[in-house]
């Protein structure tokens, strides 16, 4: 099969072939390996190289273009050593200076020799002046269009950059993949002389890398030139097709039906009699959409989201059931030890009565297993006799054989990459079946990345919270306040109440002035006289973890100083208070995760934000909007939408993408027409246009779009 340029790689690799460069070896880096790829690597922004300005017509804080004279170079020592340059242009003179130079730099600007001289013309007690401006012997005519300068890598000069766009432009076939009678993602657009149809891609990325000095700056800089609207268009209707390619895929693979017979259906009825509360409607609703599912032969491709303390856990619990009562195995991974074996110990004490006299039991997997015990979970789970299996990444690993897995469960599913994903999915790949996957997340996805990143899921919320939650009252407070805060916590604490107080570190950090946990756990314990204070962190070992949680779940404890290892799944509902320490620092999603963790019995709940200015004696922006959104909402959807308004999808995402690309170019926000238009689209020309639309991939994503599958 033929390559096409876009295709072809930058150099052909051989044995025989020589060391890459630095700047190749740069180029790799920035993921700079086809014709396309430099074709689709567009500049940060642009210099105007194009005019030459008098320095007379110069206003302070222009940045210009000059030729002029050296009159004057000397290198000065006092108040610091710099290189001192005068230069005249006819019109006035200007003062060059250069902090950092080369003796062969002053040997070059010799007095007599002409320079164009580009940089930002300040005013000052001497004139006219330029810190280190860029300089070039002024050979050949002027540019025709403006300079563009790219991103680039250590060791990758800005020429070298440009001549290799140049080069692929040249070289790359970009054939126009948009279905002819598509309807365009923009409407004629007017130039400034004439109404115009939308460009090509040929013709947008031309435009981009060699824009007219006539056109509009701000147009380039906030990406609104139609140019760039051909562009956005297009990245949007590649990432549109291939979650709509991966959805596709996916219904040509085969699952185990797991179908309701009447036997299941009672044992399903024996976990709901056994259950201590009664399903919500909306737990109701998304337990139908997977029975639903896992009763087709297509293998099920679910996210269950649903707010902190919503009650996911009972959904998986009795997919779980419906999945074993059929015959079949079923595994739940969780990313964090503490996670998993609260699962565990809930999935154990709902699932086991009923599984023991079927002959079946929940097995349980960690990193921190003695190996006889791993060993005996291991043999129970390949004979099948393990019904469930709980466990943290020691589900995925090589030495874990499944008799028949058809559910896998993946509980804060962001916090896998896509490579263990596929791991799980691949234990009943011998089989040449495919398990079911669930899917869960606390952290809501707001619409706009539900539409775009998660458009080849079907996606369940839950959407209310069960009886009984009291809503949580969250305070921000200046760490000045701490003192009196301690105050209110040995009121709290005298009542029967507990408290966590979490810290963003474990250690002393030299770069950020930060209370460690082992330093607070030891202020609280003193300011605390008679209150058992617990520490817990990571580096604690997971028998160490298992006992202090015990202890502060079985209320022995008052007050648990903690980092984020209990940022999910930790169930205490006599705990009422939440101190966040430095919670500046926490992400948005991180903190209502936190927060979360308190509310969940009858006595009303509190969370205390305490924050620190810092040397600076002010907040960040990022710090304030987060704190103030914490403030003003509990709703967790809320919460999601503000966080992707700050961090931007590329965070937000977590490990849900690794590997795959994040837009570039397109903002969901302000691109909501565009992102309307590529899902219309993407469908139809799958269908209509299969081989248009498998170009259209493979020149945005490459093989990236396989990471989709998982």
């Amino acid at each position: 099969m033929p390559v096409s340029s876009s295709d072809r790689p930058l150099a052909a690799a051989s044995k025989n072939a020589a060391k890459p460069s630095p700047a190749q070896q740069a180029m790799r880096k920035l993921g700079l390996v086809r014709d396309i790829d430099l074709a689709l690597h567009l500049p940060l922004r642009y210099e105007d190289e194009t005019r030459i300005t008098l320095l007379k017509n110069a206003r302070e804080g222009d940045t210009v273009q000059i030729e002029a004279t050296v009159t004057d170079c000397e290198v000065q020592l006092r108040p610091r050593r710099m290189l001192k340059i005068t230069v005249d242009d006819g019109s006035a003179s200007c003062q060059l200076t250069f902090f950092s130079f080369y003796a062969s730099q002053q040997k070059a600007m010799a007095v007599g020799t002409r320079w164009r001289i580009r940089g930002e013309v300040k005013g000052g007690f001497w004139g006219r002046q330029m810190l280190h401006p860029t300089y070039k012997k002024p050979e050949g005519a002027l540019p025709q269009a403006l300079t563009p300068i790219y991103p680039v890598a250590h060791g990758l000069p800005q020429a070298y950059i440009r001549r290799a766009v140049a080069s692929a432009l040249q070289r790359v076939a970009l054939p126009e993949t948009l279905p002819e009678h598509a309807p365009p993602p923009i409407p004629n657009y007017w130039d400034g002389n004439a109404l115009k149809p939308l460009l090509n891609l040929r013709e947008a990325l031309l435009f981009l890398h060699n824009p007219s000095p006539q056109v509009a700056l701000d147009t380039l800089q906030d990406h609104s030139h139609p140019a760039w609207q051909r562009l956005k268009a297009e990245e949007l209707l590649a990432q549109q097709l291939s979650q709509y390619q991966a959805r596709q895929e996916r219904s040509r693979l085969a699952a185990p039906p797991l179908q309701p017979t009447a036997q299941q259906a009672a044992i399903v009825s024996q976990l709901l009699a056994a259950l201590p509360f009664s399903l919500t409607a909306a737990q109701q609703r998304v337990v139908q959409e997977i029975t639903a599912d896992m009763a087709r032969t297509q293998p099920m491709h679910r996210l269950l989201q649903g707010d902190v303390g919503s009650g996911k856990t009972v959904v998986a619990a009795l997919a779980a059931m419906q999945c074993i009562a059929a015959g079949w195995q079923c595994a739940l991974m969780a990313p964090t030890e503490i996670l998993a074996e609260q699962h565990f110990a809930k999935l154990v004490g709902w699932l086991e009565p009923i599984l023991a006299p079927l002959g079946k039991q929940v097995a349980w997997l960690s990193g921190a297993q003695k190996k006889k015990e791993r060993t005996a979970m291991l043999e129970i789970i390949a004979s099948g006799q393990a019904a469930l299996v709980v466990g943290t990444h020691a589900v995925i690993q090589e030495q874990v054989q499944f008799l028949n897995l058809a559910l896998a469960v993946i509980d804060e599913q962001h916090r896998f990459g896509v490579a263990q994903r596929l791991a799980l999915r691949q234990k009943l790949a011998h089989a040449k079946l495919e398990p079911h996957l669930l899917m869960m997340s606390a952290t809501p996805i707001p619409r706009t990345l539900a539409m775009s990143y998660y458009a080849d899921l079907d996606v369940s919320v839950i959407d209310a919270l069960p009886p009984g939650r009291t809503p949580i009252v969250t305070r921000v407070l200046p760490d000045s306040r701490k003192d009196e805060l301690i105050e209110r916590l040995a009121a709290q604490l005298a009542q029967g109440r507990q408290v966590y107080w979490v810290c963003p570190l474990i250690e002393e950090s030299e770069t950020l002035d930060l209370s460690n946990a082992t330093a607070t756990h030891a202020e609280l314990s003193a300011a605390l006289p008679g209150v058992l204070v617990g520490l817990l962190h990571s580096r604690m070992s997971p028998a160490e973890k298992k006992a202090v949680m015990q202890m502060f779940a079985s209320g022995l404890m008052g007050l648990l100083v903690a980092t984020t290892v209990i940022e999910v799944g930790v169930d205490v509902p006599n705990a009422s208070l939440m101190v966040i320490e430095h919670a500046e620092r926490f992400g948005l999603s991180q903190l209502h995760q936190l927060r979360g963790r308190v509310g969940r019995g009858a006595v009303a709940s509190a969370c205390v934000l305490l924050y620190s200015v810092g040397d600076s004696g002010k907040l960040s922006d990022n710090g304030k909007e987060r704190l103030r959104a914490m403030a003003e909402t509990n709703d967790g959807f809320e919460i999601a939408r503000r966080d992707l308004e700050i961090r931007g999808p590329g965070e937000f995402l977590g490990a849900r993408q690794s590997g795959a690309a994040m837009l570039r170019f397109a903002d969901l926000e302000q691109d909501m027409a565009l992102l309307e238009w590529a899902r219309e689209l993407a469908p139809q020309m799958l269908q209509q246009y299969p081989r248009q639309a498998q170009q259209h991939i493979e020149r945005w994503l490459g093989s990236k779009a396989e990471y989709l599958k998982a």
